[in-house]
């Protein structure tokens, strides 16, 4: 028979008797304590509440009060202490052990200050329980205190103060706790070489941190922990990743908090496939692990296996937490993948943190990124609290989406809340002036960057205002403003100055940019062929060939654009006439017949937008099977009748000839089109677009 089943046999035995006598009280409790078996402790306090039994000394009610405080239930050690008759120092500690455990801080030092006397283990007790809940600052207080009082710091006592000088970077203090260490001969033991070796680390002191790990005779996996995760913490996972395969040729075997750190380290690295693979030979996978490996995904471009991750952690019955499901909400941002976010969202309803400010103002963030910004703007709304990444999210949200004033009316209600705003913010606000073409506001946002809001305006501040310039035909103030900048330009600031070339037709400008970008990027294709499509905008087609054959000699590769659409959760890829998919025929039938019924309504095709020097028949062929156009033709053949949205997702700018047939089909067939390219939503509703045709 086990143990615990005997226990509870011999207290119903005991209720069955009716009273005991002290002996029996005290077996029956040690065996308690030695199973640690609370339930069966409470019924053998409850027959002697019953049966009026007063024990002659503390020592039961003491051993009672330690195993309650040892199983963090507060409230049953407060109610035994309420009425024990006698109290003594045993007592007390077990009370300030038991506040300790259930993390319940205010009234820890409400106890210890009640206590007429205190010994070491009182002061033990205090700091590890504050610095163990993040109350480092009182931790070290008290450890003042119990050196003025006399109290004999232990091992017990250092790794804990250590733990509350890592909490607040505090090296300096940490420095002379060490010190006090070394001068009294203790620290010997593993534990506390462990805790100077993480506050070193925490601190970002790292060669100290080493020397002393090197030190260390009998290393543990905290040992090798703590050095790990400092690495990790402090910049250098190729290096966490080094010491991890040192560990592991040590013989000790990993723990999950190893293997989050190692995962984290791979992530970083960008070594997604050997993070996979330590993450499938884990078997016993914790949630940190999961969202480990979730967020590493995320951030390196592989969002759909981020999503699978999610979905096979949650056939595993482990529960996300806010953080998990915020970076799962971000990867269906990313993708747009509008059906995939609003399932997500309907778990972190289920799981109890959809009113997380983490979790929420990523769902303001997905919902805008899947250009649904009346939902962003729901759950904005219903948000308990917001910072300024909340209200970030939403104004960038509106100024992708083609709802500029709403954007910048949302800025200054955030003024009007006393939010300090950042320098996401302004890229927000900025964009909103750019799309709307509002020049005097724009600049008047951008001079208050420094003069009001004391911070110094970024590269990304500096593009946008290049780009409202350039784009409502002040291309000398472009030029004057990146020569006032108080940095070097950079290639961000070059591109967008060469962008707008193509729009005034600026050819000199457009030349001086490319140099520049040629320059600081020489493989960027980028440069090479934005300078070729001005000179073919402006019918230079042996310039546009000077550049093309500069690439080539140059090496330089075009990169793909191409446009993707998610139906029933399956994305499909294509890029300009496309002839790969598996039903390419009945594709371009479909857009063969869209197009023909666009021109029975006077839509053209714009062939002088085909930056090559072709025939017009070749002209024509190339600019009506772009990308996205595929894309809109296969989506009506598969979802016919359907009365959503069409969402379509572009890696590039949409052209102009793209731009006016998605605004003839969303009229022809009654239903809106969601195209998101590489700078923002277009909206086309009944032949009309959200960008104002200022795209």
């Amino acid at each position: 028979m086990k143990p615990m089943p005997r226990l509870r046999e011999a207290i119903d035995a005991l209720y069955s008797r009716g009273t005991a006598n002290s002996e029996s009280y005290t077996r029956l409790l040690l065996q308690c304590v030695r199973s640690n078996d609370v339930v069966q402790a409470k019924r053998l306090q409850t027959h002697m509440d019953l049966h009026l039994y007063q024990p002659t000394d503390t020592f039961l009610q003491n051993r009672l009060l330690h195993l309650y405080a040892k199983s963090g239930n507060l409230s049953d050690a407060r109610d035994l202490f309420d009425k024990m008759s006698r109290r003594d120092i045993f007592s007390w500690n077990a009370m300030l052990s038991a506040y300790s455990k259930s993390g319940n801080v205010e009234d820890l030092g409400a106890v210890f200050d009640q206590m007429s006397v205190h010994d070491a283990v009182s002061y033990n007790t205090i700091i590890a329980g504050f610095s163990g809940n993040g109350c480092s600052s009182q931790a070290l207080e008290f450890f003042v205190r119990m050196q003025e009082e006399g109290f004999e710091s232990t091992d017990y006592t250092h790794v804990s103060v250590l733990h509350a000088c890592s909490q607040l970077l505090d090296i300096k203090r940490g420095k002379q706790i060490h010190g006090r260490i070394v001068a009294t001969s203790l620290g010997e033991s593993v534990f506390v070489w462990n805790a100077l070796t993480n506050m070193y680390a925490k601190c970002g002191a790292l060669d100290q941190a080493r020397w002393l790990f090197d030190q260390m005779v009998n290393k543990n996996v905290v040992s090798w922990n703590s050095m790990i995760s400092g690495y990790l913490q402090n910049g250098q996972p190729e290096t966490c990743i080094k010491l991890f395969c040192e560990m592991q040729s040590s013989g000790l075997k990993p723990d999950q908090v190893t293997i989050s750190n190692i995962l984290s380290a791979y992530s970083q690295c960008g070594y997604i496939d050997e993070a996979c693979k330590t993450f499938r030979e884990i078997k016993e996978k914790d949630k940190v692990c999961w969202t480990t490996m979730i967020v590493g995904c995320a951030q390196n471009g592989k969002e759909e296996d981020a999503l699978l991750l999610f979905r096979e952690m949650l056939l595993g019955n482990v529960r996300p937490d806010n953080f998990t499901i915020s970076s799962v909400v971000s990867s269906c941002a990313r993708l747009a993948s509008l059906c995939q976010g609003q399932a997500v969202h309907g778990k972190a309803v289920i799981f109890g943190v959809d009113h997380d400010l983490l979790v929420s103002s990523a769902l303001v963030d997905m919902y805008s990124k899947c250009g649904e910004t009346a939902d962003a703007w729901i759950v904005f709304k219903r948000m308990l609290a917001r910072n300024v990444i909340s209200w970030n999210s939403m104004i960038l949200g509106y100024a992708q989406n083609g709802k500029d004033l709403e954007a910048l009316a949302l800025y200054e209600e955030m003024l009007h809340e006393n939010l300090k705003p950042d320098n996401i913010t302004f890229v927000g606000v900025l964009s909103a002036c750019m799309h709307a073409g509002l020049v005097e506001r724009g600049q008047g946002y951008f001079y208050s960057i420094s003069k009001i809001h004391g911070m110094n305006p970024t590269f990304d501040h500096y593009s946008c205002m290049i780009n409202l310039l350039g784009r409502s035909g002040y291309m000398d103030k472009a030029v004057d403003l990146i020569k006032s900048m108080t940095f070097e330009p950079n290639c961000l600031i070059w591109s967008t100055l060469l962008s707008v070339c193509r729009i005034n037709c600026d050819i000199n400008t457009g030349e001086m940019a490319a140099r520049h970008l040629f320059e600081l990027d020489p493989h960027n294709a980028g440069p090479y062929i934005m300078l070729s499509n001005i000179y073919a905008a402006c019918g230079k087609w042996k310039d546009v060939a000077a550049v093309r054959s500069l690439m080539k000699n140059n090496k330089i590769k075009k990169f793909a654009a191409y446009s993707w659409i998610e139906i029933d959760n399956q994305v499909h890829k294509f890029v300009a006439e496309d002839r790969t998919h598996s039903e390419t025929e009945q594709i371009y039938e479909e857009l063969n017949r869209l197009i023909k019924k666009l021109q029975e309504s006077g839509f053209t095709p714009d062939t002088n937008l085909v930056l090559h020097d072709v025939v017009e028949e070749e002209k024509f062929d190339s600019i009506c099977y772009h990308s996205e156009k595929l894309a809109l033709a296969f989506y009506l053949i598969k979802k016919p009748h359907g009365r959503t949205p069409i969402r379509i997702m572009k890696n590039i700018r949409v052209c102009g000839d793209c731009h006016v047939f998605m605004k003839f089909v969303s009229k022809i067939i009654r239903r809106p089109i969601i195209l998101r390219d590489i700078n923002r939503f277009h909206h086309f509703v009944e032949g009309r677009c959200s960008c104002k045709d200022s795209w």
